[in-house]
């Protein structure tokens, strides 16, 4: 079955939702739970494949950091999977802010969305 715009939009929030509730806590595996096991993964560092490449880049990260995020566009460009690019602000103890671009691609396994793909480029 097509996944509708709408449900796109759904789709990808759900899963960041989950993906930004690990970084809030700090939770690098929850973190990683959200990403498929041969994910291709580019934080704002040398690109990793698989759960174990996000969960060492977001263990990297200080503790303290939070992120706000805001889908701009998403699209089911085939079935099981959906696209979207986000607007992320990671927000550090200190005060200081930083933010991204996200682009994801989601793919579904049985009943289960899960990131495929995730690139992000720093604005500005």
């Amino acid at each position: 079955m097509r996944v509708t715009e709408v449900d796109a939009s759904t789709i990808v929030t759900a899963v960041m939702d989950e993906w930004a509730a690990g970084v809030d806590a700090h939770d690098p595996d929850r973190v990683a739970s959200a990403f498929t096991t041969d994910a291709v993964f580019q934080g704002l560092r040398p690109h990793g494949v698989g759960r174990a490449a996000v969960r060492a880049y977001y263990d990297s990260q200080p503790a303290g950091m939070t992120v706000t995020y805001r889908v701009l566009e998403s699209r089911s460009p085939a079935t099981d999977v959906v696209s979207g690019y986000l607007l992320a602000t990671f927000a550090f103890a200190d005060g200081t802010a930083v933010q991204a671009n996200l682009g994801v691609v989601l793919t579904r396994q049985d009943d289960d969305w899960s990131i495929l793909q995730y690139q992000a480029s720093r604005v500005g």
